[in-house]
């Protein structure tokens, strides 16, 4: 494909869109304006074949052991589905039905004012104190399905940075706020820090309720144990959305609508285990990525999602992107020879338009984009969504084309439109690029369910922090470190 132009291709295919477009369930995938042609095509899809991608996820949804660096199945889709899935010898589908009843009744007890420990004040604010994918994907949701919220105010807070925290609480009163802490392991450091001082400001723990797998740790806190809501070792962080972790979205919308988010996954589910590679949504997805990433040198991609409320979705996926295939080892081991994922970056358009599409257009590095849209907004007037869309278009169209003389165009980027914003939509959305980034990590035989470059990270700082109180460092700090340790503390 060296020195093809995608503006070429179209000319030569008139039915170039029909072609090199899927459609699921109102989820439309226009990838005409990649470069690729119908060989590129075969060639990748062989791929897929060659790596057996399709048995590779077929182990994931029966609940194989598929984490090998943690020795543990990865069962997210089983958090969404309706159908029986066994670990250890054990069906999960009652625990997970059991867990979503939890959380249908204690939404109702909240919606009335009825929480225990609130007498019969209704509750006006609810705090989420979570980082990571405890934080990111419940934030993304109810930011995108604003329209469909009719429950207390929610608010979210992961950082540690005391600001943080204190911006959100200046505005609210104790005896109507609630908090949710959402650790798995219940010892995530900035989590329990924020939850420690959220407790002192409240007074107690009696407004706390818990998501966690450590149930006695979470008892050990304070909160009773008929507030803690279960997790389990097979829900990955980043894949959490569709467990208990996404208690705030069901405070917010409603059970019936966080079901209607599961659903849309699911169907996506169902379509990415039984669509022909070729006509397969995730798999297209995936195999360009590997096209731009493997082949054609890319490093970095950009998420636009045309839509003010999915503004959060180029961090949800960076998050599901580089923490899964930000690895340079195989799943046995070894090092790899090649390039595994790439750097996931974006905003919303039309505000990078004024930002940074110009590097898109004329920069020196090819960066492939995904363009994403709803063809209806929940939001007036029809004007201003039209000249949103007209945008979208009008960039896709430049990237491919450039002017003719001072920038040649041939810039890749996929569109994808929904046809509305809707809880069901949303989660179609969200499973279509799970499902891409574990085709990515099939091919590359790396594990996307761990993360530990990132779990290194927390043990040090736990061996910096007692530094920072004046106690010796750990043997095996470098002179930088150790020096900067100093710096701080003469200086704060």
């Amino acid at each position: 494909m060296a020195g093809t132009a995608i503006a070429h291709l179209f000319s030569a295919d008139p039915q170039r869109f029909e072609n090199y477009s899927l459609e699921f369930e109102g989820l439309m995938l226009d990838y005409s304006k990649n470069l690729v042609n119908a060989e590129t095509m075969q060639l990748l899809i062989t791929l897929a074949q060659e790596r057996d991608v399709t048995s590779q996820a077929e182990r994931m949804f029966r609940g194989d052991k598929i984490n090998t660096g943690e020795k543990r199945a990865a069962l997210h889709t089983a958090r969404r589905g309706d159908t029986p899935v066994t670990v250890d010898g054990n069906d999960v589908l009652p625990a997970i039905r059991a867990s979503r009843e939890q959380m249908r009744i204690f939404s109702t007890e909240v919606r009335l004012g009825e929480i225990a420990g609130h007498g019969k004040q209704k509750i006006t604010d609810v705090v989420n104190l979570g980082i990571g994918g405890s934080h990111l994907g419940p934030a993304l949701a109810i930011a995108a399905l604003a329209p469909y919220a009719d429950g207390s105010r929610m608010h979210f807070v992961s950082n540690i940075d005391p600001a943080a925290l204190a911006r959100v609480l200046t505005s609210l009163n104790p005896t109507t706020t609630l908090f949710i802490v959402a650790s798995k392991t219940f010892t995530t450091l900035e989590t329990l820090a924020n939850a420690e001082s959220a407790r002192a400001w409240a007074g107690g723990a009696t407004h706390f309720v818990a998501v966690t797998e450590s149930a006695a740790r979470a008892a050990a806190w304070g909160i009773s144990t008929e507030r803690v809501f279960p997790l389990w070792d097979w829900v990955g962080g980043r894949h959490s959305l569709w467990s208990t972790i996404g208690l705030p979205v069901v405070l917010a919308i409603g059970i019936r609508h966080f079901e209607e988010i599961l659903a849309g996954a699911r169907a996506v589910d169902e379509h990415f285990r039984t669509a022909p590679l070729a006509r397969n949504l995730p798999v297209i997805l995936a195999l360009l990525g590997i096209w731009y990433n493997n082949f054609l040198g890319a490093v970095t991609q950009a998420i636009l999602p045309y839509d003010e409320s999915l503004a959060l979705l180029p961090a949800y996926l960076q998050q599901l992107d580089m923490e899964s295939s930000g690895k340079h080892t195989t799943r046995d081991g070894k090092p790899v020879d090649y390039d595994t994922g790439m750097v996931i970056w974006g905003a919303t358009g039309t505000d990078g338009q004024h930002a940074f599409f110009q590097l898109l257009h004329q920069g020196t590095r090819l960066i492939p984009a995904d363009f994403i849209a709803a063809c209806e907004s929940h939001y007036k007037p029809q004007r201003h969504h039209d000249m949103l869309i007209a945008n979208f278009l009008a960039q896709t169209t430049a990237l491919m084309w450039g002017d003719g003389t001072t920038f040649p165009g041939n810039r890749p980027s996929n569109s994808i439109f929904i046809r509305k914003l809707t809880p069901r939509a949303f989660g179609m959305l969200l499973a279509l690029y799970e499902h891409k980034v574990f085709v990515q990590n099939a091919i590359w035989d790396i594990n996307p369910f761990d993360q530990p470059g990132v779990e290194l990270g927390k043990k040090l700082a736990m061996n910096i922090l007692p530094a920072l109180d004046n106690k010796p460092l750990p043997a095996g700090f470098d002179d930088s470190t150790r020096s900067l340790i100093e710096f701080y503390k003469s200086n704060r």
